[in-house]
């Protein structure tokens, strides 16, 4: 009977981990199609050994990284055992990306403590919910920390699409008074190409051009806001990549890693605590 149940869990994984192997062949090869007609002397050294060596370490590390995110979501829905508890300290409060919750940070959150900062909080952001239900839950989330902590800002540290509702309190919902640090990580600043693979409705405010995205771009930088934008040049799903890009605020761009690579590749979690660390100075 074990034997029975081994073989079906070893076939399931199997299949599982094929999924997300085609997802990310298929998402970098979009990417090489649109970096290829954008900068055709590219063409000449797409089958370099330098390029493929480089093709297959992306494609191995997001794999690895996706199946991983995925398999941590279950302890996502456990409520967390440590909060934000030492008062007057800047908490910061971490937003994730499209069908991930609260668990995709464990390693990020790992980081963080190790580098001083133990005012960490998450929040779990449905994907099954437009961008206005959730930017008001990260709003009462951001005033629960403010004055359960006595403080009168926080920290927001995003990654994906939660940089988006990130962008949407500071800008259009009134929060910039409230934020001291917005530090985004692979957000779809203009949108991405890929958005009609998306089936969650939260999905569609992603297309580039879309009404929302008109009203973030057109409004102003936040004011008070000490804002970085973390991108990665091998994003894999943000296309076209320059849409990865703020016209304000600090960048940082990293290359050698894809889109989720970004909460878990060393040089991206050094890159949050820089930033972080300097609001202190």
């Amino acid at each position: 009977m074990w034997s029975i149940w081994l073989t079906l869990f070893l076939v399931m994984f199997t299949l599982f981990l094929a999924l997300n192997l085609l997802v990310v062949i298929l998402s970098y090869s979009m990417c090489w199609y649109e970096y290829a007609n954008s900068a055709p002397q590219l063409m000449e050294r797409r089958f370099s050994s330098r390029s493929l060596r480089m093709v297959l370490s992306l494609i191995a590390q997001e794999t690895f990284f996706n199946v991983l995110t995925l398999l941590v979501i279950p302890f996502g829905l456990i409520n967390p055992r440590r909060h934000p508890r030492q008062r007057g300290e800047t908490p910061i409060l971490l937003l994730h990306g499209l069908f991930n919750n609260r668990a995709s940070w464990f390693w990020f959150k790992r980081f963080l403590r190790k580098e001083g900062f133990n005012n960490i909080a998450t929040i779990n952001l449905s994907s099954w919910h437009n961008e206005e239900v959730l930017t008001e839950l990260v709003a009462k989330k951001v005033d629960e920390l403010r004055h359960r902590l006595g403080v009168n800002k926080v920290h927001l540290v995003s990654h994906s699409m939660g940089g988006i509702i990130a962008r949407n309190f500071i800008q259009l919902r009134g929060g910039a008074g409230k934020v001291d640090r917005c530090i985004c990580l692979g957000s779809p600043h203009f949108g991405s190409k890929l958005t009609p693979f998306t089936l969650a409705p939260l999905g569609n405010v992603l297309i580039p051009g879309s009404q929302f995205l008109q009203r973030l771009t057109a409004a102003p930088a936040p004011t008070g806001v000490r804002t970085t934008n973390i991108y990665t040049t091998k994003d894999n799903m943000i296309l076209p990549n320059a849409n990865t890009r703020l016209p304000w605020g600090e960048a940082v761009e990293l290359d050698g890693m894809g889109h989720t690579g970004l909460i878990y590749r060393q040089a991206a979690l050094r890159a949050v605590s820089t930033a972080l660390k300097k609001v202190a100075e």
